[in-house]
């Protein structure tokens, strides 16, 4: 196993335990399999374990393994806030105290604020004294490590990660998504400021392994290396210094045997050019599939109307290279919901943007299809309807105040 150093200088594995994919028969967690499989990870120099309040049964799970093996010294527990639930500042304490009970200890080693998609978010807990409740639980060592885990375009996570001085973040990170959320802009502006970057979805939850088009599986099959979809995205990952530690939901012995290996092999810097040209060739066949050949680059940005351009075009192609539901979720998540949303229909057709693409793609008439296929009437009612909630519960706040 290798390892890359937090901002103490403590060693993080490059491979982290992802538990909110552990398997479940019948909707519970089958505690013998993932003693198992985190028993194994351990035993392979496994040393960060990610799991959730909202992740259901996981904190219970994870916390039950490492005190029935009295291993809880060996690891590095992150957990999160829920932050997107959280009402007053008693709610806070709440939660996190319920976290503890649940992984039978008393610290954190990484505590995130669990899904940020706007700088409101943050301030939001700021009116609620979160700035002087982490004080507290560092200066008493019940949290070791602070940070937040990201769903959001790469200016507002440059935003965030100023607002305070972070420990750690954690992001969405992989080849296709390079230039999206907060994309390799975001992570290198972390590093930048000596913050370790932790990477969730580095396959795209299983896609870009199990959901590659043919042609791209054919490329990886017959390529002299031998190595796997899982490893060609992986290697893509740890061949960047600047990321700290990647995320697997590891749900089998054997893919934990072969995620440790790939992590005791691979080298920051390793990759040649030859192998970035295979990485082109599969995101160029993915891109085939998509309906706008966007790459994320922002040079389109920022839009003085405020519509978020490449976070569209990214939701409106996941539509067609995976799910239309998840192409949908994944707008209402970052688009949609946040404070000041980035809504195709906000474009008045200036054209600004279009002077500015280098794919000299027609961006005001994909607009218009992007909006047509992301936001159906049901949709788009469900997504007013839950700005509206949103926008009111912030009045509420402010009011009390």
């Amino acid at each position: 196993m290798q390892y890359r150093k937090d901002r103490s200088g403590n060693p993080i594995s490059i491979i982290g335990y992802g538990c909110m994919r552990f398997t479940k028969n019948g909707g519970n967690i089958d505690f013998e399999k993932a003693e198992k499989e985190v028993l194994r990870g351990i035993e392979n120099g496994i040393n960060y374990y990610d799991t959730a309040y909202m992740y259901s049964g996981s904190e219970e799970c994870l916390g039950k393994i490492l005190e029935k093996n009295n291993c809880r010294d060996k690891v590095n527990i992150a957990t999160k806030l829920p932050q997107y639930i959280v009402k007053n500042a008693s709610q806070i304490d709440k939660y996190f105290d319920e976290e503890l009970r649940r992984l039978r200890t008393d610290y954190i080693d990484y505590y995130l604020m669990h899904m940020f998609t706007d700088l409101s978010n943050w301030e939001n807990l700021k009116n609620l004294g979160i700035v002087d409740w982490i004080a507290k639980k560092k200066e008493a060592g019940v949290i070791r490590n602070i940070g937040f885990s990201y769903h959001g375009d790469t200016a507002m996570f440059l935003k965030i990660l100023e607002a305070y001085d972070w420990d750690f973040c954690q992001i969405q990170y992989n080849y296709v998504d390079e230039h999206t959320q907060a994309g390799r802009k975001g992570l290198e502006a972390a590093a930048a400021k000596g913050i370790p970057v932790v990477i969730m979805e580095p396959l795209r939850g299983g896609k870009l392994v199990n959901m590659l088009p043919d042609d791209a599986k054919k490329i990886v099959k017959n390529h002299p290396h031998g190595w796997s979809s899982a490893e060609w995205g992986l290697r893509w990952l740890w061949n960047q210094p600047e990321v700290t530690c990647v995320l697997s939901g590891m749900n089998s012995i054997e893919m934990v045997d072969e995620n440790c290996r790939i992590a005791s092999e691979t080298e920051a810097g390793a990759l040649t050019d030859d192998d970035f040209a295979v990485y082109e060739n599969i995101k160029s066949i993915i891109r085939s599939k998509e309906k706008v050949g966007c790459t994320g680059c922002a040079y389109c940005m920022p839009c003085p109307h405020g519509v978020d351009i490449p976070g569209t075009f990214a939701c409106y192609n996941k539509m067609y290279s995976e799910k239309k539901s998840e192409g949908r979720f994944e707008f209402a998540r970052m688009i949609a919901i946040r404070e000041k949303p980035g809504f195709p229909s906000q474009c008045v057709e200036c054209g600004l943007c279009e002077r500015h693409c280098p794919q000299h793609i027609p961006i005001r008439a994909k607009l218009k299809e992007a909006d047509k296929a992301l936001r159906p009437l049901p949709y788009k009612i469900g997504m007013s309807v839950a700005r509206k909630l949103i926008l009111k519960k912030k009045k509420k706040k402010a009011t009390i105040k």
